[in-house]
């Protein structure tokens, strides 16, 4: 059996990443996609938010599991039986970043075997952080995001500024 994992902080999680996940699951007989959490980014979900929003946008993809850990990607690997990892790269940059990360996911675990997908074009040029970036500034970037996940980021994004305000509001007294 082929058993592959997609880690990533999926804050949120784009159809650039839907894409990615459904071709692996044509792919692979299990994918796990693993909510990890990214030490370097301030993340507008929780974990838990984010799994819950990704099961939803993956509903129908019967081979798709998501899951959440910290640690070593490796670990988790061993521990759900995986042997691929799955990541996508979108220009030249990703795949500087990915491939020294591939090299020492390799010599953790030399079972370890990365799986790299191209993205398409119309997501090459993608990234959550940008997403978030442009909605924060009133941009529409319905067209890269699931539906669920677009009206749950117009939610937070719309909280935060409402938290935002109050806070200037109570500075100003």
């Amino acid at each position: 059996m082929k058993v592959a994992v997609f880690p990533g902080s999926f804050d949120p999680l784009t159809l650039g990443h839907l894409d990615l996940i459904k071709r692996g699951s044509a792919l692979f007989d299990q994918l796990a996609v693993a909510v990890m959490t990214n030490s370097s980014k301030n993340p507008l979900f929780t974990v838990e938010e984010r799994v819950a929003q990704i099961k939803e946008a993956v509903s129908g993809l019967d081979n798709v599991s998501v899951i959440t850990t910290d640690g070593l990607t490796v670990n988790l690997m061993n521990r759900i039986g995986a042997d691929y990892l799955m990541r996508g790269l979108r220009n030249t940059t990703d795949f500087q970043y990915e491939r020294d990360i591939a090299a020492m996911n390799n010599f953790l675990d030399d079972q370890c075997e990365t799986v790299f997908f191209l993205a398409k074009p119309e997501y090459q040029h993608l990234s959550s952080s940008l997403l978030k970036e442009v909605t924060s500034a009133g941009g529409d970037i319905s067209a890269y995001l699931p539906a669920n996940i677009n009206e749950a980021l117009k939610k937070r994004l719309a909280e935060r500024e409402l938290l935002r305000v109050k806070e200037d509001n109570e500075e100003a007294r």
